[in-house]
């Protein structure tokens, strides 16, 4: 009897156990995980690392980032320390008390823009010299702490207002004394450069200027005067409420920031009590003007000037609006007002004097106003004729009476004289009008003489002809 356990067929019997499958060998990728990754964290640190070698003054920056190279290279700074040699002995003082700093960062980045790990061919390089910035306030503070016995206080300019002159005047700074910064920057830079620590100096006493100096000082009294020079309330150009200088000082409060800044304020509410007054002395109705005019219609004398009319209207913010203008250094507050036009009244006047006829004729408006009879030049001096104005005028003269002249005349009243030597004037030594009788000028009455002397201004255009 067969059995299939037994049987020969090439079936798996169930008592043989199965071959063992082959086991894969890991043990390289285990072996092989931690020097893959050290691997890539190096290239990664090649790329934020600086070079080895690298350094600035003195402080080796080399396989750093740029981040704490720059906090290495200020916290050199700030420890370097500097023994002064002074009048008052010596002395010690650092960096950091210096107010002593450089562009860290921006060298520390360019240190490795340079010279990136990354780059071999830039390892070890030269160091780089770094210029060092000092605080003055600091420095002089640091010093003048130290050494007291060698210090001896600037006085500010100051600036204030003089009640007797009624302007703002200067009093002068007056300098101090100290140990002379510059030679501990000096020494200071010096052992940076050459990367050291430690260090000494010699500095003497030398002035020390006031924080606020004469010139400042002067800018600002200019800048105050200026405000009260024009200080007012301005309709246009014309200052039509003028604030006057001591009033004007008494708004402004002058605040200086020790630094050599003045700084204005202005008083609003005491400007307020001006503001108030504003639309009595601002508004006004329109004036209407009259004017004389020649035939051509221009003005030769006017009787009464135009004047327009104007309104101030609503003043609320005046005052705000004046004291914010004040602190910025401006005295002209620009009023706006509402306006009323004038009309002008034109009245025409001209002479007519006509030698055929022996008359003088006054034309106003194209109307006769008056007309004489007169006496011109006789002869040889006859008037001349022509288109001419009247020009100098006088109420009374001699007449020749000089070397040249075959006559003299004396006391002549009125004249009003038109072409050179030839006017009108009064007449009291003949009576005989119609007539030439003169050596040129228009013999008139005195009465008629006095009335063309007030009627006609200079200007007033004369017309002789036959």
């Amino acid at each position: 009897m067969t059995d299939g356990a037994n049987s020969t067929d090439g079936a798996t019997y169930a008592w043989a156990p199965p071959e063992p499958k082959k086991r894969k060998n890991r043990s390289g990728l285990w072996i092989g995980i931690p020097a893959g990754a050290t691997a890539v964290a190096l290239l990664a640190a090649s790329f934020v690392l600086i070079a080895p070698g690298a350094s600035v003054a003195g402080v080796q920056i080399g396989g750093l980032t740029a981040g704490a190279a720059a906090q290495a290279i200020s916290d050199r700074l700030a420890n370097t320390s500097i023994a002064v040699e002074s009048p008052a002995g010596s002395v010690t003082v650092t960096g950091a008390e210096l107010g002593a700093t450089v562009d860290a960062q921006a060298i520390a980045d360019k240190a490795f823009s340079e010279n990136p790990m990354w780059k071999p061919s830039s390892w070890f390089p030269e160091g780089t010299g770094v210029a060092i910035n000092v605080d003055p306030a600091k420095a002089a503070a640091a010093l003048r702490d130290l050494a007291p016995d060698t210090y001896k206080a600037p006085v500010d300019a100051t600036v204030a207002y003089d009640a007797g002159s009624q302007s703002y005047v200067a009093t002068p700074a007056q300098p101090g004394e100290g140990i002379d910064p510059a030679a501990v920057t000096a020494a200071l830079q010096s052992a940076f450069d050459a990367g050291t620590v430690n260090t000494t100096a010699q500095a003497g006493v030398v002035p020390v200027e006031a924080p606020v100096t004469t010139e400042e000082a002067d800018a600002a009294v200019a800048q105050l005067n200026g405000i009260l020079d024009n200080a007012g309330f301005y309709v246009g150009d014309e200052r039509t409420v003028p604030v006057d200088r001591a009033t004007a000082a008494s708004w402004l409060t002058i605040t200086p920031d020790g630094t050599g800044d003045f700084a204005i304020s202005a008083d609003e509410a005491a400007i307020q009590q001006a503001v108030a007054g504003l639309p009595a002395a601002v508004d006004r109705g329109a004036v209407n003007a009259d004017v004389i005019v020649d035939k051509g219609g221009e003005v030769i004398h006017t009787n009464t000037e135009g004047q327009t009319g104007r309104a101030l209207g609503d003043t609320t913010g005046i005052a705000a609006a004046f004291a914010s203008q004040l602190a910025e250094g401006n005295g002209r507050f620009a009023l706006t007002v509402s306006e009323t036009p004038f009309e002008t009244t034109k009245t025409e006047r001209w002479i007519d004097v006509n030698l055929s006829t022996q008359t003088t004729t006054l034309w106003q408006n194209g109307q006769v106003y008056r007309s004489w009879s007169i006496s011109s030049g006789a002869g040889e001096h006859a008037t001349h004729t022509g288109e001419f104005r009247i020009g100098w005028k006088t109420s009374m003269q001699d007449m020749g009476c000089v070397p040249g002249y075959d006559y003299c005349t004396k006391d002549v009243p009125w004249v009003s004289y038109f072409n050179g030597d030839e006017g009108f004037h009064g007449t009291y030594w003949h009576n005989n009008f119609g007539t030439p009788m003169s050596h040129g000028c228009i013999n008139m009455t005195i009465s008629a003489a006095k009335e063309l002397y007030d009627w006609a201004y200079r200007g007033t255009e004369v017309s002789v002809h036959y």
